[in-house]
């Protein structure tokens, strides 16, 4: 049975019809927003954006991706369920009826894999690939990716954001290798973004995700990265950053649905960036730059007027 799913929000041009939700799956509806609004407002604001019907499959999708996160939590990691239902997404993303190797049954459906196949058989191109990567991002950042050349912090950040990026395109319609492309440059920049804002709290963890190759080209070593001057070195991370988000931001004329929320999005994780700046580019420490609510308001209205760009002070 197919229901009229007619997006008539932000961005929608073209009603177009999607496959009702399976029941089991609505019912999670209040679990998943409750999960993004707490876990990750800057995306539940600009998710109010979307029209009601995509923006419940994103909620939906976002707590399948943040259960996953949580799945390989240290605290987690290793434990049975925990490996269960992180192998289930596996299978899923893979496509196999069992196990190549043995041909033993797969995992038993969880909350994940039912969402999951719920939200492919309502878009139809959603990339099981990109399921597949970011779960071995999860799995590489449990073991502590070693962060050697930039190269390396853009294939950690497309597995675990820009794989994001590909599976949000897909939910808002956008089609074609330009729209993938640039749903996944969105998704490194604001890894990288992540990366540049949480050098001071990555550090207590034990954890440095800016490349090696960066930091000695700047004469700061490793154990030194507490104390040594970051100026130019994140002054660098964030050019390399911002040249991301404008492969990105070029993408949202591609997308159907959403182009509001997105650049919404956009426009105030890259705040950030312009956050860290203002802050000193390091100079106060430990530190986590955070841009003010009122600056946040600001770049939503310069969304809904239409003058959403770099960003400022």
């Amino acid at each position: 049975m197919c229901v009229p799913g007619t997006e008539v929000g932000a961005d929608a041009s073209t009603a177009v019809t999607t496959p009702a939700r399976d029941p089991a799956v609505e019912a999670l509806l209040p679990e998943a927003r409750a999960t993004m609004r707490r876990v990750a407002r800057t995306f539940a604001t600009a998710a109010r954006l979307l029209p009601r019907d995509v923006r419940e499959d994103t909620e939906l999708l976002y707590l399948v991706l943040r259960t996953l996160d949580d799945l390989v939590d240290l605290e987690q990691a290793g434990s049975a369920d925990a490996e269960e239902r992180l192998a289930a997404v596996e299978a899923w993303a893979a496509g196999y009826a069992s196990e190549p190797a043995t041909g033993r049954p797969l995992p038993a459906a969880t909350q994940e894999t039912r969402i999951l196949d719920d939200l492919a058989r309502r878009h139809r191109s959603l990339p099981r690939d990109a399921v597949a990567d970011f779960t071995a991002g999860m799995r590489q950042d449990l073991a502590g990716p070693r962060i050697e050349t930039e190269a390396d912090l853009d294939a950690y950040a497309y597995r675990v954001a820009g794989t994001v990026g590909r599976l949000m395109a897909a939910l808002l319609g956008g089609e074609g290798p330009g729209a993938d492309a640039a749903a996944r440059a969105l998704g490194v920049a604001m890894q990288r973004t992540n990366v540049i804002r949480d050098v001071d709290e990555d550090l207590a963890r034990g954890r440095i995700y800016l490349p090696a190759e960066a930091l000695a080209a700047h004469g700061v070593a490793p154990g030194t990265l507490a104390t040594a001057d970051r100026r130019a070195l994140l002054r660098d991370e964030i050019a390399r950053a911002d040249a991301a988000y404008d492969a990105g931001m070029a993408g949202i004329p591609l997308l159907l649905h959403g182009r509001r929320s997105v650049r919404a999005a956009a426009v105030m994780y890259r705040e950030i960036l312009r956050q860290v700046e203002r802050d000193g580019l390091g100079a106060r420490r430990p530190w986590r730059s955070v841009v003010p609510r009122g600056r946040k308001a600001v770049l939503i209205a310069g969304v809904l007027l239409g003058r959403a760009g770099r960003g400022g002070p």
